[in-house]
């Protein structure tokens, strides 16, 4: 997928005047993107139109107009975009009790390498975790990891063709097998498509 440049853009002006219509638009986008795994974990898949969603939301925030500081952004963000040959993916863990998420995040060190993704017909793919900055500490996990899965061009060539693919986690406090809708899969398997 192609990364974002200042052109892909718009204006703080332009954005403000934009933002229900593009806010719209990408939340139903997302909500297409996410793969729940049980009930207290998602992957959010993210894609070139995620991503701009994101960087328009963090200048606006941030009120960032400056060269320097949109360049820094899309340094952060362009990353998160997949390159045609992995799934990039934001991953949560959603309790909204705030001591059973405590607790959680105690017990859950190390989920993020627990996690899979799987193409039918070959062997599981373990994500490359938290490339950006180490998001555990010896007592508890972070909430939210950002991961890499990389596929080889077999996997790639059999999402593509259409063969079913699968996610889960293997931490023993955690354990979740999901199989992909075929709408799912049918995404996932765009973001392979350069």
């Amino acid at each position: 997928m192609q990364k974002l440049t200042r052109s892909d853009l718009l204006s703080l002006e332009e954005y403000d005047q934009q933002r229900p219509d593009i806010r719209a638009v990408a939340i139903t986008h997302k909500g297409k993107r996410r793969l729940a795994l049980g009930d207290h974990a998602a992957l959010y898949f993210e894609d070139r139109l995620t991503i701009r969603y994101q960087v328009l939301e963090m200048l606006r925030i941030e009120k960032i107009f400056q060269t320097e500081g949109i360049a820094a952004e899309l340094e952060v963000y362009n990353p998160l975009i997949p390159d045609g040959h992995n799934w990039k993916a934001t991953f949560m863990i959603e309790y909204s009790d705030v001591e059973q998420r405590r607790s959680a995040l105690q017990r859950l060190i190390g989920i993020e390498t627990a996690l899979w993704m799987k193409v039918e017909g070959y062997a599981k793919v373990h994500p490359v975790a938290n490339e950006d900055l180490d998001r555990t500490t010896t007592d508890k996990t972070s909430a939210v990891h950002f991961l890499r899965f990389e596929l080889t061009p077999e996997m790639v060539k059999a999402a593509i063709s259409g063969s079913t693919v699968s996610a889960g986690c293997d931490h023993p406090h955690y354990r979740q097998e999901v199989r992909c809708t075929p709408e799912q899969s049918a995404i996932l398997a765009a973001d392979l498509q350069m």
